[in-house]
């Protein structure tokens, strides 16, 4: 609780529950063990490698898997007590390894650690691990499970019928499964866009030329060695970088995930207004507290919460798209402090959408409110009359129903005299006479309901 209370940002302290699963892939300690793993991975390569006339026995090849096996948070805390001397991190990581080699009497391999490496063949392979393990164990699992949410409610309420409004104003019925469909639909469209982005990695030296590679064994073919080193992380190697890898993927996926936000937020505005409207009733929680001056209030502090954490988490992402694929020359490091908040920007997008979960849950949908908006609004059925009117080939058609409703309050009754005068097809008039704005929802339960198969 205590450092709950002394935490700088909501993430590690108010929010903590909810962002707990994100240190398992994104923190100081995580970034460290990913670059003992990538050097440990690059030394064992080097052993493959014939040119270098290299030998390994087997329990020597099993101290070095140990070494990144067994890394841990005391591990760690050696690699900050070298970097408090060296002031710099890869370069502690290098040293860390050089005495765990030592103390496992293996040292004679110490000239092979980071051999040809600049830190950035090694971070940008440790970020792209972690980068791409927070897409794929966090961000993406917990939006699917609001998809999957969505789509249980889209089908519940497939067929329950609601007023819609456009610019504020009632509308052409729709229904609450529909309209919850749309979401569903949207949000599944990037979800399924991210699934297939892959995270660019690069590993050839200084500037990208292999230039201390290639002086040192030349005829070794560097290229196809680097490629598959990268490749063998999960990610898609990219030949052409200065000295660093140039995050354009990297922007290009938070692009993604951006635009995937918005919908959410869209979302959660959309149910903060149907709240405020009374479509949905809020489950009343023993205990919970809405206003400290006001006893009945129970607010939609879900969605507002999913919308606040859901621009934090864009501004975050809009900052790293607008710098990160931009270094001055081979080289400058403004990327590798920005980089280092990757991990909250994800916080924040998971805290939006697990709110958003949680205000969904506790969401039923007040028919009665519904229905009585859907009678009290029979003024929308003059979409559907003027529209059989032209199918009748009546002149004026529009002009004619505009003349009827626009601005005024008019009964059903009085719609239906109105009809029972029209000279039409009696088939078109008996449709529009048992015509209410309760069944004129058009195909929005056939919509709401195959959904999951469109997407």
């Amino acid at each position: 609780m205590e450092e709950m209370l002394l935490n700088i940002s909501p993430i590690d302290g108010r929010y903590k529950e909810m962002t707990q699963e994100i240190k398992s892939y994104f923190s100081e300690y995580y970034l460290m063990k990913n670059r003992v793993i990538v050097e440990i991975e690059w030394l064992k390569e080097l052993f493959r490698i014939k040119e270098f006339g290299l030998e390994i026995s087997k329990k020597e090849l099993e101290v070095l898997e140990k070494i990144a096996k067994e890394f841990d948070i005391s591990e760690a805390k050696r690699i900050k007590e070298i970097e408090s001397i060296t002031k710099h991190d890869v370069k502690a990581v290098e040293y860390y390894i050089n005495e765990k080699l030592k103390q496992n009497h293996m040292e004679k391999y110490n000239y092979l650690v980071h051999f040809a490496c600049t830190s950035e063949d090694i971070n940008n392979i440790a970020y792209g691990i972690m980068e791409k393990e927070l897409l794929e164990k966090v961000y993406l699992p917990n939006v699917t499970n609001l998809v999957e949410l969505l789509e249980e409610k889209a089908n519940l309420y497939a067929t329950t019928a609601m007023i819609s409004h456009t610019h504020g104003q009632s509308a052409t019925p729709t229904t609450v499964g529909k309209e919850l469909s749309v979401f569903v639909y949207r949000i599944s469209r990037f979800l399924n866009r991210l699934k297939q982005e892959k995270i660019t990695g690069k590993f050839n030296g200084t500037v990208g030329n292999f230039n201390s590679h290639f002086i040192s064994y030349p005829n070794v073919d560097w290229l196809k060695i680097a490629k598959e080193f990268v490749e063998g992380f999960g990610l898609e190697y990219n030949m052409y970088t200065t000295q660093i890898e140039p995050h354009d993927t990297i922007c290009a996926i938070f692009s993604e995930m951006k635009l995937l936000n918005n919908v959410v937020l869209d979302f959660s505005s959309d149910m903060w207004m149907y709240i405020s409207r009374n479509y949905f009733i809020q489950k009343n929680v023993k205990g919970e507290v809405g206003s400290s001056v006001m006893p009945h209030k129970i607010n939609p502090i879900h969605f507002e919460n999913a919308m606040a954490n859901i621009k934090m988490a864009n501004g975050i992402i809009q900052i790293f798209i607008d710098n990160l694929p931009i270094s001055r020359m081979q080289r400058d490091l403004s990327d590798s402090s920005m980089l280092r908040n990757i991990g909250s920007m994800v916080a924040y997008s998971v805290i939006a959408v697990k709110q958003c979960i949680t205000g969904l849950n506790k969401l039923e949908v007040n028919k009665n409110k519904l229905m009585q908006e859907l009678q009290n609004t029979p003024e929308v059925l003059a979409e559907a009359m003027q529209t059989i009117l032209r199918k009748n080939k009546v002149e004026n058609a529009y002009e004619i129903l505009k003349h009827l409703t626009r601005g005024k309050q008019i009964s059903l009754q009085e719609m239906r005299k109105f009809i029972q005068k029209l000279s039409i097809d009696e088939n078109d008039k008996q449709v529009l006479l048992e015509l209410t704005p309760q069944n004129y929802i058009g195909l929005a339960s056939s919509l709401a309901k195959s959904v999951k198969k469109k997407i």
